[in-house]
């Protein structure tokens, strides 16, 4: 089993943490690919969206995955969701499913909560998960509040990053349901997130992972 893991940004933590949920989901001896482009997500701040270029340097990757037998795609980074989002005709003609790591914790948080407060450290990521907030409660015929809840943390220390999220969190208790991670680094802040806030808190890696499964279980790969 082989799954092309295709970031535009990468921490060590990040990648252990999404390689651990991955692996729990689909078995230890999958060959997880990491494909990364910093430019991309650089370009997207830039402008604040997801360029023509910048698109076609992340299709590039997942072209690479793909030449290299992969089975299916994770794509790891939220900012571009929609753009993995357009080529899923392609990847089902190629038979290589492109999972975003977001969508089902979007799913989950519009189940559990009519009053959605999403936090992110970066607006091109922001928008875009409230993009695709909004289209899955459409599709699940739903209706949602959503609270902004971005954080200037981009690039901090682990324990300055908690701390401004959770000072972030904090302003949402009362109003919010529940609080989305937008981004997959945010990950490791979810427990202390949920503990100081008492409002149920989701990051996307566990997510993704089981989504990835699905995939893989529809392909009849696994």
């Amino acid at each position: 089993m082989k799954i092309g893991m295709v970031y535009t940004g990468t921490t060590p933590e990040l990648i252990e943490f999404v390689e651990r949920e991955v692996k729990k989901e689909i078995g230890a001896d999958a060959v997880l690919m990491n494909y990364a482009d910093a430019t991309i997500l650089g370009e997207a701040r830039e402008h604040g969206y997801v360029t023509g270029k910048a698109a076609a340097r992340l299709y590039a990757l997942y072209m690479q995955a793909i030449a290299a037998d992969a089975d299916a795609i994770l794509n790891l980074c939220s900012s571009v969701g929609e753009t993995a989002d357009a080529i899923q005709n392609a990847a089902d003609y190629m038979g290589v499913p492109v999972v975003r790591v977001d969508e089902e914790m979007c799913r989950e948080a519009v189940r559990k909560g009519k009053t959605i407060a999403a936090l992110a450290t970066l607006s091109t990521t922001l928008e875009p998960t409230k993009n695709t907030l909004r289209r899955v409660a459409r599709e699940m015929g739903r209706e949602i509040t959503l609270l902004d809840g971005l954080v200037d943390a981009f690039g901090a220390d682990q324990e300055v990053f908690k701390s401004l999220l959770v000072s972030k969190a904090k302003e949402f208790i009362g109003k919010a349901d529940i609080i989305l991670l937008c981004q997959g680094s945010m990950a490791y802040a979810e427990t202390v997130i949920e503990q100081a806030v008492n409002i149920p808190t989701l990051s996307s890696p566990r997510f993704g992972a089981a989504a990835l499964k699905q995939a893989l279980l529809r392909k009849g790969v696994l």
